[in-house]
């Protein structure tokens, strides 16, 4: 794929690998004129960015050259340094050597130019810098010289020590990759001399004894620090060798991928598999030095391409420099050209078009096929994963990576390892301890040490609260915990009542009070009968008529005592009542109503408390009438306490957990978030987990382990405790609690704990992420549940087998057995095998397909076999008006199992249906009887007819119906549709298409006569005939595309494609 192009007679540098942005520089060849015939040098530098979707190279400086070019190459020396771009250095003619300063050339500031250095004879046509020593660079022109220059000290370079016999030029220099002090150079006679540094000599030279070699270039291999290739661009032998110098004797291997000399060659330091070569037979390669094979390959060029190089920092980026003066950039991954192309057509387009849009370009095929470029056979390395990672179930850690050792000249294994994962240690020791607590029993030292150490005394307090639900007498005690405590109450009452009386004593107030003297009366008898006891039975009647009492009176007056006592004279206590009531005599009020009886008693105090409003008359009402829903929906959530003991004090078993929980709900709704977390004291009381664990997600939005870990402790300790009141059956979580118990197994199941993450799971839970958790923690764990009773399947079965056979028919082909389904079909369709092996065929199992109303038909078949054995119809499709299942035999009611075989082949996808053949052609063939509007195999498939065959038949050996009456004009307006679309076409493709679509409508035409088409099928093929008659294509398609998404696959994929092919085509004839 061409990414940039630049029209340039010029030779090419990249910038190095860290240099960004990325540029490109580009010096005026030496060995190419322009048009113009000038002699003049200019050094170019061009920013390349992929993200502009033009060809074009965005400029960014210019400087003139007082020399052209032979080699250009760009170093990163500087490049450390603030606002350092490098350094390139150029080869130009007559020994001379020039470098620049990048970031001069880019600013247009300072003197680009380092120094100009003519030590050479000749044209410099090698240079490379050290890929480990920025400042050392090497150059090589005539005469055998090869110059090592230190560019902090441009005065005198270091001479590799005599120069080689016979004196020819350097064609090429090049570093090695691995050993910073290794420099080889390559010369025309087809030897490369391969110098050490540390001793300034050569130390080996390699050669071909062809002594047709003609170096043109040099490239060490980027990994292994004894292999290097060579190139020659010998017509005559243009080939690409590959030395060892540990095997200096011959190269160990020879590419002959060019059919001419070879100008450049560049090799991958992104991946070592990958050389880059160009040739004088116009071709760029990129070859595969393991497998010697060609993986990417360009189309011919115009032109010679006489460099090319890959991209230092882009792998999959190379650029090329061809004679006819163009500079190209490519990639190496293969895209189409099509976007290209088509932009190149429009850009020419706009200087054409006067105002109007030009028509569409039709590009034939084969030119389209054409402008793919195939990306490279191989992932190259730099997208392959070097190691990759993967968490598994469990907390297993899947890893793979490179080997130790990274050159290794045969395969190695790839090490696979699996790890255990543990990130949460106090999770797992704190899940650890709840679980020894509930098996051994012992949770209520666990709350005891869970209170003690909660922090917070909200936690405090709820711990004992969880506690105290495992303990007998759980009322009083979270009374007790409340503040609220029977002893404790008595001993202040007492305390008080004695400060009462030791405040009251002192003289009585005197007076004819009558009920003081009733009073001191009765004290008195009580205290006479207390310390004397009656002697004689003369003195009882003295007893009862004290004779130290003053005498009372009746009042009789109209006052409101007069009206009292004439009530109780007459027994009216209800008046009395109501009269002590208006004068607010609320003690008489309440005795007269407790002697009048309960509903009496009622009434009064519910006047009583509605009129005398007290600080504590509220709470007074509240005791007297026993209504505890309104302590809980009406009293302040300041005294959420003292409500939560009235319900513990007062309220019935029966109601105790409903008022809590609603006074937990209105604790949550109406208080701040520390009454929302008090609320949890309520759910306690009343055994509510569900609503405990619903309370907690209000509080804690964020998910972590330690949380989850906390809300398990108090969940689980207040079900146990729920399970020793209720039984072990009688509690079952809720949707809320499932969900948590199911993200805490997967937490411990996460960091290997796999059998305590599957204890916590409800072993009775029927919801299908728990049923599903627990079948993969069963069977993860492997043999740790050997023994252990497997949990419930957690997925629908579907059971698969195929209908049992009536009959076994042998065939003259062959003689293969086969296995035949009986179908009452009047016209049953024959399938032809060929006489391959005679391998009985397994019947096929059949498959329900995703869709409600379609069917998966599958056949297995051996190793070999392309026999296709006709299909029952799976059980998600519709049989048609004449199939019935009941006449297929079934003994003892079940599905018969056959073995499948070892190897088997999908089935041909079902694209047109096969007709049926005359009596002569069924005495040649095998017949075969499938299900009725079930197709098989599409045409040409090995083994069957096909439509044009079958079209070459003699008249009279084809049977023919005649379509019914009310079919006529369905048949009409499709035939008429196909006239007008073959009558306006112009190009051949369609016309085929429209030719295809006549043979493929014969198969409706059949269907119609068979009578086996749907009535919902049938009235859509009627509605899309109106819809073409009216020359509504787009109305047509639509109810096209609702028939085809109601109906079965089997039923219209023989005819419904090619019609909703032909409409498209009529939408864009516009007939």
């Amino acid at each position: 794929m061409k990414l940039k192009e630049l029209e340039r007679p010029a030779v090419q540098a990249w910038s190095p690998a860290s240099q960004y942005p990325l540029y490109l520089a580009t010096g005026t060849s030496a060995q190419q004129l322009d048009s113009s015939f000038s002699t003049n040098g200019t050094l170019e530098i061009f920013e390349v960015d992929f993200r502009d979707p033009s060809l074009d190279l965005k400029h960014k400086g210019v400087l003139s050259a007082s020399s052209r070019f032979h080699k250009l190459i760009w170093g990163s020396f500087g490049s450390g340094l603030l606002e350092s771009s490098g350094v390139i250095a150029g080869g130009g003619d007559n020994g001379m050597l020039i470098l620049y300063n990048v970031t001069h050339i880019l600013s247009s500031g300072k003197e680009p130019v380092i120094a100009q250095k003519q030590k050479h004879t000749g044209a410099v046509r090698a240079l490379d810098f050290n890929p480990f020593q920025g400042n050392l660079l090497a150059s090589g022109a005539s005469d055998s010289e090869v110059f090592i220059w230190d560019l902090n000290n441009l005065n005198v370079p270091m001479t590799l020590g005599s120069k080689s016999q016979p004196p020819e030029d350097v064609k090429a220099l090049s570093w090695n990759r691995q050993a910073q002090h290794i420099l080889s150079s390559a010369h025309p006679s087809g030897k490369a001399v391969v110098w050490d540094l540390r001793k300034n000599e050569p130390i080996i030279k390699v050669s071909d004894h062809s002594n047709r070699m003609h170096c043109s270039g040099l490239a060490w291999h980027p990994d292994i620090a004894t292999q290097l290739v060579l190139c020659s661009e010998d017509d005559r032998l243009p080939v690409i060798q590959l030395w060892d110098l540990r095997f200096a004797s011959s190269p160990l291997k020879v590419l002959e991928s060019h059919s001419r000399g070879i100008l450049s060659v560049s090799w991958s330091q992104a991946d070592a598999e990958l050389l880059l070569t160009s040739a004088k037979d116009s071709q760029i390669l990129c070859s595969n030095l393991e497998s010697s094979e060609v993986v990417y390959k360009l189309p011919t060029q115009s032109s010679w391409c006489f460099e090319v190089q890959w991209c230092p920092r882009d792998p999959s980026v190379f650029s090329a420099a061809s004679f006819d003066g163009w500079i190209s950039l490519y990639s190496v991954m293969g895209r189409s050209w099509e976007v290209q192309h088509m932009r190149l057509a429009d850009k020419i387009s706009s200087s054409f078009s006067k105002g109007q849009p030009l028509p569409p370009l039709q590009v034939p095929e084969q030119v389209a096929q054409a402008s793919l470029i195939p990306p490279l056979k191989k992932p190259p390395k730099w997208i392959r994963r070097p190691t990759g990672v993967s968490f598994a179930f469990g907390g297993k850690l899947v890893t793979f990576g490179l080997p130790s050792t990274r050159l290794v000249p045969q395969p190695c294994p790839r090490l696979v390892f699996i790890s255990q994962v543990t990130t949460e240690s106090e999770f797992l020791m704190r899940s650890t301890e709840l679980q020894e607590a509930l098996e051994s029993g012992n949770l209520l030292n666990y709350c005891q040490n869970k209170s003690q150490q909660a922090l917070l005394q909200s936690e405090k307090m709820l711990w004992q609260f969880l506690k105290v639900t495992l303990e007998q007498d759980s009322r009083m005690k979270f009374l007790k915990l409340l503040g609220y405590s029977k002893d404790e109450l008595q001993k202040k009452v007492a305390t008080w009542l004695k400060s009462d009386v030791g405040l009251g004593e002192g003289p009585q107030p005197k007076g004819n009070d009558l009920n003081s003297d009733r009073q001191q009366a009765f004290c008195s008898q009580a205290s006479k009968h207390t310390t004397e006891e009656a002697s004689a039975s003369s003195a009882f009647f003295d007893e009862l008529v004290p004779q130290n009492m003053t005498p009372w009176e009746i009042p009789i007056t109209k006052d409101v005592d007069g009206l009292l006592s004439q009530a109780l004279l007459l027994g009216e206590l209800g008046p009395a009542v109501e009269l002590c009531l208006k004068e607010e005599r609320f003690a008489d009020a309440i005795i007269l109503a407790q002697a009048g009886g309960a509903d009496l008693l009622k009434q009064t105090q519910e006047r009583y408390l509605a009129k005398k409003k007290t600080k504590i008359s509220s709470l007074l009402a509240c005791v007297v009438q026993k209504n505890w829903k309104d302590v809980v929906c009406t009293c302040s959530l300041k005294n959420w306490r003292e409500a939560l003991a009235l319900l513990l004090t007062y309220s019935s078993t029966e109601k105790f957990p409903e008022l809590c929980d609603m006074l937990g709900t209105r604790m949550e709704q109406e208080g701040g978030r520390a009454l929302t977390s008090e609320a949890r004291l309520c759910y306690v009381c009343s055994g509510s987990v569900e609503r405990l664990v619903e309370c907690w997600a209000k509080c804690h939005q964020a998910l972590s382990p330690m949380a989850l870990q906390d809300l398990m402790e108090k969940a689980m300790v207040l079900n146990r405790s729920l399970e020793l009141l209720r039984g072990p059956h009688g509690v079952s979580p809720g949707p809320a609690t499932t969900y948590r118990v199911t993200q805490y197994a997967n937490l411990l199941a996460a960091q290997g704990s796999l059998a305590t993450a599957m204890s916590f799971l409800p072993s009775d839970c029927a919801q299908p992420p728990v049923q599903q958790l627990r079948d993969r923690l069963f069977h993860a764990q492997g043999s740790a549940v050997l023994g252990q009773q497997s949990p419930p399947f957690p997925y629908p079965r579907i059971v698969v087998g195929a209908i049992p056979h009536s009959k076994e028919t042998s065939y003259r082909l062959g003689s293969q057995p086969s296995h035949q389904v009986p179908t009452p079909s009047p016209r049953p369709r024959v399938f032809t095998p060929q006489s391959s092996p005679a391998m009985p065929l397994a019947p096929s199992h059949p498959s329900p397909y995703q869709g409600p109303r379609m069917q998966n038909i599958s056949d297995y078949r051996a190793s070999g076999s392309q026999a296709i054995q006709p299909l029952p119809l799976g059980p998600g499709v519709r049989p048609g008006p004449q199939d019935s299942w009941k006449e297929a035999p079934a003994p003892g009611g079940n599905l018969q199992r056959n073995k499948l075989p070892e190897t088997f082949m999908a089935p041909a996808p079902i694209t047109a249906p096969v007709m049926s053949l005359t009596p002569e052609l069924q005495g040649i063939l095998p017949l075969q009887p499938p299900i009725s509007g079930v197709s098989h195999a599409p045409p040409g498939a090995p083994g069957e007819l096909s439509l044009q065959q079958l079209q070459h038949l003699p008249p009279e050996k084809m049977e023919r119906k005649e379509l019914p009456p009310e079919h006529q004009s369905l048949k009409s307006s499709f035939e008429a549709l196909l006239q007008r679309c073959s009558l306006s076409a112009t190009d051949l493709k369609t016309k085929r298409k429209l030719e295809e679509a006549a043979q493929r409508l014969e198969c409706l035409y059949e269907k119609l006569c068979e009578g086996t088409l749907s009535p919902h099928v049938v009235a859509g093929l009627h509605e899309v005939a109106r819809c073409v008659d009216a020359g509504s294509f787009e109305q047509g398609l639509t109810v096209h595309a609702q028939v085809a998404g109601c109906s079965s696959f089997s039923e219209v994929s023989s005819f419904m494609p090619i019609l909703k092919a032909v409409l498209i085509i009529a939408h864009k004839l516009l007939v």
